[in-house]
């Protein structure tokens, strides 16, 4: 056997001015045909180790901070960078720097809190816990048949390659015909185009019309992506906060209060995630009013829960009133009224000049969808109007549960409840139980602290409201069956009984 080399990778970890070093050793047995050794010496072991030397954080845990500074200043020397140092032992001590330092963009960004707790509870569902999850936002029913067969047979007819970058001629059609139909706004297929997911199209759509500087106006409560990505396109979000003495809708005054020559996007979900908010026609068109007075203001409109609503609400597109087709990006998929968030189908409706942008933002990304997904789609908008008798079939479900949440939570006195006229969240104010505290957990102090007591004492999952923009306030998913809703709202009562007034110091 040949002799053993050693090769040991320092890592400066930079605290201001301080630099420690923690050597990784790794010891790794020569190549036989360079030291002559034998043929089964060329199977290379590593071990990799970390010294006792080190004086720093815990060299064997990584954490993040999860309040991130909006403003990242440009790098601008090592210092202010995280290197590798690679330093050969074996014959020569010369040094080599590997800077494996993260983008300002990334480090603005904030990671998804709904996928952070989705992810933990299954992963005590996994563990034995009896965790009831309530976070995500993915409906609990299978794919309807018809459209399941449709995606089966397009893999055993062979369609099974690259789609058209914009989408297949076949979907798009589908869709301006969905679009014309329903809604009441004209389009041709090239004006249309498919993503893999609603969350795409946003964030394309964000990407081809932002300029570094830009504002992104943002009604809140909001779905947690929407501020990081205005972010990622080097856009500043304005949260413009909603009361739910008015149902969480956007007041026009208060928009018009915010607007500045910056102002370039406004972002509304109606129905909306994560409050079920419905806006009226009448709420719509006094926004319209003030959007047509700002020449730079463009509307993206997040429909994807249209088709999950319960009358006497009903949806109306913002693209449809007087004057707003040519500003509007209009948003939708397959996900949520299909039950269909595994297929990642979604598309974006708009003037010719901006779908073109994103398209080409697409076409250097992920490039066309999925072709076996979107002849699903093309099954999916053939069940007839608002979905058919398969959506109505959820949208009965979903309704019952939420009106079972409502009246359950109504018996809690100082709980808030705005009823949801869609989608299928209801955001309940439990601000009430703040400065509470609990034996053996600790105090109660926001959304985010009573999310954690009741996940660890109720073992039912939650997102607290803070991720939203309005820490007031926890979201339930009801998207669960009925009776595991009711096996939830016991929990969560029991253990909200728990808590006591926190012991003055």
């Amino acid at each position: 056997m040949g002799t053993q080399h050693k090769h040991s990778l320092y890592i400066p970890l930079h605290h201001s001015t301080t630099t420690h070093q923690t050597p990784i050793v790794l010891h790794q047995p020569p190549m036989a045909s360079s030291l002559h050794s034998s043929s089964s010496s060329s199977t290379i072991a590593r071990r990799l180790t970390f010294s006792p030397r080190f004086s720093g954080p815990d060299p064997k845990s990584v954490s993040f901070p999860s309040q991130l500074s909006r403003t990242i200043p440009p790098l601008k020397s090592t210092a202010s960078r995280t290197v590798v140092r690679a330093v050969a032992v074996t014959g020569s001590d010369q040094a080599m720097e590997l800077d494996i330092s993260l983008s300002p963009r990334v480090n603005s960004i904030k990671p998804s809190k709904t996928v952070a707790i989705t992810d933990q509870a299954t992963a005590l569902v996994q563990a034995g816990v009896p965790v009831i999850r309530l976070a995500a936002g993915e409906p609990d029913f299978d794919t309807p048949a018809v459209i399941a067969e449709a995606g089966i047979n397009a893999i055993r007819e062979g369609y099974t390659r690259y789609s058209p970058n914009a989408g297949t001629l076949e979907l798009r059609q589908a869709i301006c015909r969905k679009l014309q139909e329903e809604n009441g706004i004209s389009y041709t297929p090239d004006q249309v185009l498919v993503s893999n997911g609603a969350k795409q199209s946003i964030d394309q759509a964000v990407q081809a019309v932002c300029a570094p500087g830009d504002e992104v106006i943002i009604p809140a409560p909001f779905w947690v992506s929407y501020p990081e990505i205005a972010r990622k396109a080097d856009a500043t979000p304005v949260i413009i906060p909603t009361s739910i003495s008015e149902n969480f809708l956007l007041d026009p005054k208060v928009l018009e209060s915010k607007l500045t020559e910056r102002s370039r996007v406004l972002i509304l979900c109606s129905p909306s995630n994560p409050t079920g908010s419905v806006y009226p026609k009448k709420l719509l068109e006094d926004i319209a009013k003030i959007v047509a007075r700002h020449p730079r203001l463009l509307v993206l409109s997040d429909e994807i829960y249209e088709h999950i609503i319960y009358a006497p609400a009903t949806h109306t597109s913002f693209a449809s009133l007087p004057g707003m087709w040519e500003r509007t990006l209009t948003v939708n998929g397959f996900s949520k009224a299909f039950a269909m968030t595994g297929w990642r189908l979604g598309y974006i409706a708009g003037p010719k000049h901006f779908i073109s942008a994103c398209n080409k933002i697409q076409s250097q990304s992920t490039s066309g969808a999925s072709s076996i997904s979107q002849k699903a789609g093309v099954a999916a908008l053939g069940l007839g109007y608002a979905g058919g008798e398969a959506v109505s079939i959820m949208v009965k479900a979903f309704r019952e549960r939420r009106d079972f949440l409502v009246k359950s939570f109504g018996e809690l006195a100082g709980v808030k409840i705005s009823e949801p006229k869609g989608a299928f969240y209801l955001f309940l104010d439990f601000s009430c139980y703040y400065g509470t505290e609990a034996d053996g957990f600790g105090k109660i102090e926001n959304s985010e602290s009573l999310c954690k007591y009741l996940l660890d004492k109720g073992q039912v999952a939650l997102v607290p409201g803070d991720a939203f923009g309005d820490d007031t306030c926890i979201r339930i998913s009801y998207a669960a069956s009925l009776q595991t809703l009711q096996a939830a709202a016991e929990r969560i009562k029991k253990s909200l009984i728990e808590l006591k007034p926190a012991a003055r110091s």
